[in-house]
């Protein structure tokens, strides 16, 4: 019964994840996707998604950009310039299909590797009733953020973000190690690139 309740609640939110956004979909009206929405937020508490992290609002040399995000289902916002690491920075949607595959591998490595952080970027998503279907789907256990209109594609140091998946490795300062464009598929994949880029092991 509950299940079923979830699905009415999220029958309007929820969109085919197959392919990306349309022009029109990133076009002026992006600006009304709202990523908090009620039934949003009371979807999200089935999920095992934690609450966002707090944040210090320092920017640092060669770091993230000066970009506050909303949460994903509601919570306090993300001044992403403050993120420190060790920490993954995951950008991905829900229309994007090797997000998926990555997520998952995500979702597990974060469960037996709590000493890293990773934070995930549901990026130019038109519908976040279906990413937080996914991430629920995925198991994940880590924050959310949203960026449906795109504002951290070029915002520097960021570069242009082409495609998704994409990766931002970030040290103990906040300072990025490595940008890894295409998908990690599996736990290992994973622990390879932290190992590489952040020197994190175990």
């Amino acid at each position: 019964m509950r299940r079923l309740l979830l699905l009415i609640l999220l029958a309007p939110l929820l969109g085919a994840c197959g392919g990306g956004p349309t022009a029109k979909a990133l076009g002026p009206r992006s600006h009304q996707i709202d990523v908090a929405n009620p039934q949003l937020v009371a979807f999200k508490k089935h999920t095992g998604v934690p609450d966002c992290p707090r944040v210090g609002s320092s920017a640092v040399h060669g770091g993230m950009p000066a970009v506050t995000l909303p949460c994903l289902g509601g919570g306090r916002p993300v001044d992403v310039a403050g993120l420190r690491g060790p920490m993954i920075v995951n950008f991905w949607a829900s229309w994007c299909g090797e997000c998926r595959k990555e997520m998952a591998a995500l979702a597990v490595y974060a469960v037996h590797q709590p000493r890293l952080k990773v934070l995930g970027i549901d990026f130019q998503d038109q519908q976040p009733g279906a990413a937080l279907q996914l991430a629920r789907d995925s198991g994940v256990r880590y924050p959310l953020v949203a960026d449906p209109t795109g504002s951290l594609d070029k915002a520097s140091p960021l570069p242009h973000i082409p495609g998704l998946p994409l990766t931002v490795f970030l040290d103990a300062e906040g300072s990025i190690t490595h940008v890894e464009a295409g998908a990690m598929l599996t736990e290992d994949d994973v622990a390879t690139a932290a190992r590489r880029y952040l020197g994190v092991s175990g």
